[in-house]
């Protein structure tokens, strides 16, 4: 972010801090948000109520206020055969919104199935199916207008039926792992055909830009009842019928995926191209090669490897585009294995430092010296982490963390932890293997060399796709995992998402008679975050937020280690319009190719 932000004028600043002024002027007390119902109805919401609503859900940075960056390709006619490459992974084993679990997967969904609504790179909510809607004075009734004349990709009209379909089957944990997005919705009731009225069981300022959002909300994304009669669920999962831009036309399990022109989309105008071939490519170096070869045009999927970047750069055939990140990644270690053992995290920090499991937990934290970690693995190109709430939620950020947090680094500290813990200078410590996946090779070693020379531990790399990882990682049948979070654009994203004892991440395919709970478990986390989901004030959201940061960082939930750049790479002949360039997401609808 602070290589865009140099490059601002006077007048951008200017422009940028009355805004952040502006959006932040209302009073928390009131429902609406000091906004009236016509400013909050569809079919797209101005930019002031929308940085007002982001600013009252607590999500509105400067960064979401910065201009577009990056170089424009030449003008494009329309049609052609986009070739993307999907980084950092070997399948792609389901496109179900309510299996979904990483964000290379969302990213492609989003270009076959639609949702209400969706956003824009300045996260404004705009009628997707929608065609409009209006909200009642108290905050809590939601009224969407549906468009006449959508079909669904096997020919079948969209109706009010398939979403109240698609909230019944999103709600339910057993079909949907994002069931708890929708713990607000307290019904969906058709009204009419075209129309549906969404009862909400308090106000909600992020509503629009999350329950309802096609892509990184996926609970409401539409799915259709009849390709899921005429399929079965894992099939659906591989060739899921929607009504967006892009049809689903080839899938096989560990190859590409083929997408074509949906001719009958309800826009004319879109999308743009006749057909996109989307490859899984585990490894950085042959990725690099087919993009730089002309083989692939464009590069989706995991983030791609920091040490291409300078390369990509210098490549003048090459485009490059950097936005701030929204995610983090970590080192997790199994509190259900030795050396790592904390059978309970509900205990005072105090408490907690006289266990031998907790001092290695901690010892293993606070020796990741961060910005060396960044410097060799990253390039550079990454922000130290402490917990899960990233910078680009700037207004949620807390700076101060890396300072308070008990995982700052402290070599000599981390010694000494160790030694407590019966391993003085690493002598009896077990060897562990870290499992991590093929794309993640060269950091985890970076890992494996700084806890070698801080600690002298031994630690292993065991790498294993991504489908296999977090399968085992679900399960917690690992030592220690490196992995993280992406497309992290409100709080609940890191926190609802990770950091309760229910949250869809933690362990949630354990055995619960041998493991009560996954990673990791604290009753007043659980508790704060519960509450801050429906507080409307922006500042005692964020006090809640920022202190279940501080807890979970302080008690080693995990080994928080760096919040990324979004980076994306494609040759100059592909035109991807500044309309879509949404941070984590690869919406292809209006890109063209010469």
């Amino acid at each position: 972010m602070s290589r865009i932000s140099k490059a601002l004028t006077g007048q951008e600043k200017a422009r940028i801090e009355t805004e952040l002024k502006q959006a932040y002027d209302f009073d928390p007390k009131d429902p609406l948000f000091s906004l009236t119902r016509q400013q909050l109805g569809g079919p797209e919401l101005n930019r002031r109520s929308v940085l007002r609503l982001m600013a009252a859900a607590g999500t509105l940075t400067a960064w979401h206020l910065m201009p577009g960056s990056g170089i424009k390709a030449a003008k494009a006619a329309s049609g052609g055969h986009l070739k993307a490459g999907w980084a950092g992974v070997g399948e792609f084993r389901t496109l179900d919104p309510a299996q979904i679990n990483q964000v290379l997967l969302f990213q492609i969904a989003s270009n076959v199935l639609s949702g209400l609504t969706h956003i824009n790179p300045q996260l404004v909510a705009q009628g997707d199916l929608a065609a409009d809607w209006s909200v009642t004075a108290d905050g809590k009734e939601w009224i969407f207008n549906l468009r006449e004349g959508v079909t669904f990709h096997n020919g079948d009209p969209f109706t009010a039926d398939d979403v109240v379909f698609t909230y019944n089957r999103s709600r339910d944990p057993k079909n949907s792992i994002h069931s708890r997005v929708l713990s607000n919705v307290t019904d969906v009731v058709k009204v009419n055909d075209h129309t549906v009225k969404i009862l909400l069981g308090a106000p909600q300022a992020s509503f629009l830009t999350k329950t309802m959002e096609r892509a990184s909300g996926r609970a409401m994304t539409i799915v259709s009842r009849g390709g899921l009669e005429q399929l079965s669920e894992s099939q659906y999962g591989l060739t899921p019928v929607g009504t967006g831009p892009f049809r689903v036309t080839s899938h096989t399990l560990g190859q590409s995926i083929v997408l074509e022109r949906f001719e009958n989309y309800y826009d004319p105008e879109r999308p743009k191209l006749d057909k996109i071939t989307i490859i899984p490519v585990i490894d950085a170096e042959p990725l690099a090669a087919a993009i730089e070869a002309g083989d692939i045009h464009i590069i989706g999927g995991n983030p791609v490897a920091p040490e291409l970047i300078d390369r990509f750069e210098a490549n003048p055939d090459l485009i490059v585009n950097i936005v701030a990140g929204p995610g983090f990644q970590s080192i997790w270690m199994n509190p259900w294995r030795e050396p790592f053992k904390v059978p309970d995290f509900n205990k005072p920090v105090e408490e907690l430092m006289k266990e031998k499991g907790f001092k290695v937990r901690l010892a293993i934290a606070k020796a990741i010296d961060r910005d060396r970690y960044i410097e060799r693995a990253q390039f550079g190109r990454a922000v130290p982490a402490f917990g899960t709430i990233n910078p680009a939620m700037g207004f949620y950020f807390d700076e101060s963390l890396g300072e308070n947090s008990n995982q700052k680094y402290d070599v000599e500290e981390a010694r000494r932890l160790l030694a407590e813990a019966g391993y003085p200078n690493g002598e009896g410590f077990p060897t562990l293997k870290i499992l991590s996946t093929p794309s993640a090779r060269r950091e985890v070693q970076v890992i494996k060399d700084i806890l070698k020379r801080s600690l002298n531990i031994n630690v292993e790399l065991d790498t294993k796709d991504f489908p296999v990882l977090i399968d085992e990682f679900e399960t917690m049948n690992y030592d220690m995992t490196r992995l993280g979070s992406g497309g992290d654009y409100d709080p609940d994203d890191g926190v609802v998402d990770w950091m309760q004892t229910s949250s869809k991440f933690n362990g949630r395919n354990r055995d619960k008679d041998k493991m009560p709970f996954g990673f990791f478990s604290d009753a007043e986390v659980d508790r704060l975050i519960d509450e801050q989901r429906l507080i409307s004030d922006p500042q005692k959201r964020k006090d809640m937020v920022q202190k279940v940061n501080k807890i979970t960082s302080d008690k080693v939930a995990c080994a928080f280690i760096f919040h990324p750049i979004d980076a994306q790479i494609r040759h100059k002949s592909v035109n991807f319009p500044a309309e879509s360039r949404i941070p984590g997401l690869m919406d292809l609808d209006r890109t063209t190719i010469s």
